[in-house]
């Protein structure tokens, strides 16, 4: 959950208050790195104000649900006293995955915006296109690429520090 306020002032539907949201999705990305967890954070705006947040935290809560758009979703539903989320929007670093998405669908979000495309897991766009399924009975719509260099830098920063972390213990063996 979040302490202080966070309200967009500018205009409406414009890409800088595209970017403002996702700077912030940024942020708590940089928690989850700082915490040793794949570094992918989200926000959950409502009213053009944020009014919750969450980081990756499946290795800390050992809990592979328990990924940031999981986390922002569910502070969401307690913030508002309602698991249903049909006027808010949820901005993620990366490209959201199946599970994430089927939440996104019976949180009944109006819109999803996220940074960097995720061609492993992605079903936004990159793997398919859960989001396009005309035969769904809820329609979000999809933004991708917003920041996607800085939110793609902080993943690959994240796992050549892995590699690099893993190659020098498997030298220690």
């Amino acid at each position: 959950m979040i302490s202080d306020v966070i309200t967009w002032q500018g205009e409406p539907n414009s890409t800088e208050r595209d970017a403002f949201f996702m700077r912030h999705a940024l942020a708590c990305a940089q928690q989850a790195y700082d915490a040793g967890e794949v570094p992918v954070g989200a926000v959950v705006v409502h009213d053009n104000q944020i009014i919750a947040t969450g980081f990756n935290q499946p290795i800390s809560l050992n809990d592979p649900s328990a990924h940031a758009e999981m986390q922002a979703l569910r502070a969401a539903g307690v913030a508002l006293h309602n698991y249903r989320l049909p006027e808010c929007e949820l901005y993620v670093t990366l490209e959201p995955c199946l599970m994430c998405t089927g939440a996104m669908f019976h949180a009944r979000l109006t819109r999803v915006v996220y940074g960097a495309a995720d061609y492993k897991t992605g079903v936004a766009e990159s793997v398919m296109d859960v989001y396009g399924n005309a035969q769904l009975n809820h329609h979000t719509t999809v933004v991708g690429g917003v920041l996607a260099d800085e939110a793609r830098a902080l993943l690959q920063q994240f796992f050549q520090e892995r590699r690099a972390l893993n190659k020098s213990l498997n030298k220690i063996d």
